[in-house]
């Protein structure tokens, strides 16, 4: 038998005949050799759609049963019912229908003894297309039963072929919009892009390489890449030193529209913001069909509308972690601390829980939560705020209530940010072996948010000035972070941050008042 070729996009097996023109399979099963050849004489000049018929012969049910799995892109089967039992065929039927789960097949049932397989029983009990008994079958009436099943076989496997393409549409562009940073966004989107282009293909594996652009009227830069260009990722265009991915990209921006060439595709992205985004894979083994393209199209649009929703859930992440500054720098200013001191606190945070494990999403909303670790100052009067020397017992009392007021100002938010706020104004000055308020816990008592935002407040505290001190030098601070060890903080936490000192110096550098 001819090879039939590899599936390409989006398709079902028999979509790689259509798409290199090769013959129709049909499979004749019949005990009688006669049979076999005077169906191939009869329909030796038939032609559909430009495409002849590449006949696959079996003599009993078993060789059947091999066949159909052999050649799932079978067009149509002859099948005769009376072979080595008087039900084979009708046994291949089912098999074909309920084992091989093959319902795009045409089944044309043939018999010489139409007694013994009524049609009206056949029908009613078997998922087959026509019934025929074999004196019925001129050369005339073959030609016009073959229009007839392959036209009826060309449209399931269109429908079928249309269903696959949008599930893959819809499956790739439900874990686009999942995607919710920038940074992730371009390698998901070309991975996405590459597995739909890639789907239906049963060929040998494909190795494509990718890469994702943006510009504007200023700059060009490679946002994700994969394969040979992953090196590139990240990358101004004036930077690449490669003459032909340079010529890619330029080419790329150069058309308006999506394009193939060879087993290249380059589309292009759409969005609101107006940033230009480029998608060029490369690895192809040949262009799509017309089907195929509108699905690309689809998700291009899909594309462009996930980025629109990243840069609106970036902004209004943007607004809320500013608010969430302004307002914990307002409280510090108001108390005559310094401004930075809470963007210090959040970066030296960040690290701290990543260092300690956290995931970085988790990382991030402590990040954000623990500038307002003082939010309950608010409530305090200037007077015992900002009074130079040392508050008495009573002063004192109302200073440590700033922990309930914060977290009381905070608890009802359903918002994951403040409602971490609320837990770290409550829990930032406990004590890991107790003593502190407002609660006196003690361990893992005190909520780990609290424990390490304790950690970065203290030591960005003494390394800053304020009113009633001066700034301490840092191996100063450092001996009271391991004095404090195990009493004041948790072991750990200052095991950290002992570790990793250079980096949080570089973040209060990058932060200074």
């Amino acid at each position: 038998m001819k090879d039939q070729g590899p599936d390409i996009f989006f398709s079902e097996p028999a979509e790689a005949s259509e798409a290199s023109g090769a013959p129709w399979k049909v499979l004749v099963v019949d005990d009688e050799q006669s049979v076999h050849d005077v169906t191939r004489l009869a329909l030796s000049d038939f032609r559909f759609e430009d495409r002849g018929l590449d006949f696959i012969s079996a003599y009993s049910g078993e060789e059947a049963r091999k066949a159909i799995l052999e050649h799932p892109d079978t067009a149509i089967i002859l099948l005769d019912v009376v072979m080595e039992t008087e039900t084979a065929g009708l046994e291949v039927a089912h098999f074909v229908r309920e084992v091989a789960h093959n319902k795009a097949v045409r089944i044309v049932l043939r018999t010489g003894q139409p007694g013994q397989a009524p049609e009206k029983d056949v029908i009613a009990q078997y998922d087959i297309n026509d019934y025929k008994e074999k004196t019925e079958l001129t050369s005339r009436k073959l030609s016009t039963l073959m229009y007839a099943s392959l036209r009826s076989f060309r449209d399931i496997v269109a429908l079928e072929k249309n269903k696959s393409g949008l599930e893959a549409v819809i499956e790739a562009s439900a874990k686009i919009f999942e995607l919710k940073s920038k940074e992730r966004f371009a390698e998901g989107v070309l991975e996405q892009v590459s597995m739909l282009l890639k789907h239906g293909y049963r060929g040998p594996d494909l190795q494509t390489d990718a890469l994702a652009v943006q510009y504007d009227g200023e700059e060009t830069i490679v946002t994700a890449a994969t394969g040979a260009y992953r090196p590139y990722a990240g990358a101004a265009l004036t930077d690449i030193e490669a003459t032909e991915l340079r010529d890619i990209i330029e080419a790329g921006r150069s058309v308006e529209t999506s394009t193939f060439s060879n087993d290249s595709y380059t589309g292009h992205i759409h969005c609101g913001d107006g940033i230009n985004r480029l998608l060029y894979l490369k690895g192809l083994c040949c262009e799509p069909a017309e089907m195929d393209r509108s699905l690309l199209k689809l998700v291009e649009r899909n594309i462009a509308i996930a980025c629109e929703n990243i840069d609106l859930l970036q902004e209004i992440e943007q607004t809320q972690n500013e608010m969430i500054y302004l307002l914990g720098e307002t409280i510090e200013t108001r108390s005559m601390e310094t401004g930075h001191h809470v963007q210090r606190v959040a970066e030296i945070s960040r690290l701290l829980a990543l260092e300690y494990g956290l995931g970085p999403e988790e990382a991030e909303v402590l990040r954000m939560a623990s500038p307002l670790h003082d939010i309950g100052k608010i409530g305090i009067s200037d007077a015992i705020l900002n009074k130079p020397g040392k508050l008495d017992a009573r002063e004192w009392d109302i200073m440590k209530t700033h922990t309930s007021i914060g977290y009381d100002m905070l608890k009802s938010s359903r918002r994951r940010v403040l409602q971490a706020g609320a837990i770290i104004a409550r829990d930032h000055h406990e004590r890991w072996a107790g003593g502190g308020y407002p609660a006196n816990k003690r361990g893992d008592e005190i909520h780990l948010y609290g424990r390490i935002t304790a950690v970065a407040d203290v030591f960005d505290a003494l390394g800053s000035e304020r009113s009633y001190k001066h700034a301490w030098p840092l191996e100063d601070i450092l001996d009271l972070m391991r004095a404090e060890r195990g009493r004041h903080f948790e072991p750990r936490l200052v095991d950290i941050l002992l570790e990793n000192i250079n980096e949080i110096q570089r973040i209060c550098q990058s932060n200074k008042d």
